[in-house]
């Protein structure tokens, strides 16, 4: 989360007031992530987080919005959004499409462990099949054709090196079809940073459903374990983990090695779009887009089958 929009007491204390939640204590802008300005809202009746969407659909935030509500109905440990007497989830402010959201408990972890590890996989499998049924779905934003799309415009800003790397990757991917592979809605960014923990490795939320779409589920599984698992004992728990809930087919195993570099040039994509294509903000995070370059090579040159 970064803050791009700045936002006065005033005319949030005005935007507050349909919401019927007290008078506003507090606000105070939230600098991890990349997409949205975020701050933390403390009124009468609570602590909440408030988003002001810079770049996101109003058609597509209206499905984001209404899968958090969904999820948090299913018993999934998830953001509800407020809901003003007219039934809106969100409305504007400062110029840009706003919600708020319940303040979820917990912690992120930086160094999970495998039983983490293990949870996050029960919650996303039990997350995809929540989701299954929801209509009016778009796919995934950061899918194949944005892959595609950000990667050629990237190719001519980058040294030597990086673009030839990702000129072949595109060429490779574009040679994947995952076409047969089990999809639904997935939540395409469940990093450590958008998991809340309580003590024992109690789960108590999870953030951040802004790249939500439909794709395989087998792209969202690769995200988590990418960013979760460097190691096969932390990657066995993973997916043990969600295949207790939802068995992963035949053709889902074969892909994984091709989908696991899918979901590593993501974010690498995301990072150096950050970086040489960024957007003004009073608070920008930008990470560093080596880390997804190293661990896609890593699985170009060392490709490693599903465990289990």
């Amino acid at each position: 989360m970064s803050v791009y929009t700045t936002v006065g007491r005033a005319e949030l204390a005005a935007w507050l007031a349909p919401l019927e939640l007290g008078a506003l204590l507090d606000h105070a802008g939230i600098a991890a992530g990349m997409q949205n300005s975020n701050y933390f809202v403390t009124t009468d009746g609570g602590r909440f987080v408030l988003t002001l969407f810079e770049a996101t659909d109003p058609a597509a935030l209206d499905f984001y919005l209404r899968l958090q509500a969904h999820l948090a109905d299913a018993g999934l440990p998830c953001p509800r959004p407020a809901v003003d007497a007219a039934g809106r989830l969100w409305r504007p402010l400062c110029g840009k499409p706003s919600a708020l959201l319940s303040c979820l408990p917990g912690e992120s972890v930086d160094d999970p462990g495998a039983e983490h590890c293990r949870v996050v996989g029960t919650t996303l499998a039990r997350l995809h099949l929540a989701a299954a049924g929801l209509s009016e779905a778009p796919a995934n934003p950061c899918g194949a054709a944005w892959r595609q799309t950000v990667g050629e415009r990237l190719l001519p800003l980058l040294p030597a090196d990086e673009a030839a790397l990702l000129a072949d990757e595109l060429a490779f991917q574009a040679g994947q079809d995952g076409s047969s592979l089990p999809q639904g809605v997935i939540h395409a960014d469940l990093f450590r940073d958008n998991v809340l923990w309580q003590d024992d490795a109690r789960l108590g939320g999870l953030l951040d459903f802004y790249f939500a779409g439909i794709d395989a589920w087998l792209f969202d599984l690769a995200v988590v374990a990418n960013d979760w698992c460097p190691d096969d004992g932390r990657l066995a728990a993973l997916v043990d983990g969600y295949t207790g809930v939802r068995p992963l087919t035949a053709d889902e195993r074969a892909a994984w090695p091709a989908v696991r570099r899918a979901a590593a040039l993501r974010f690498w994509l995301l990072r150096l779009e950050a970086r040489h294509m960024p957007r003004a903000g009073e608070v920008v995070t930008v990470k560093d887009p080596g880390d997804f370059r190293r661990l896609l090579e890593k699985f170009r040159l060392a490709p490693e089958a599903l465990p289990g």
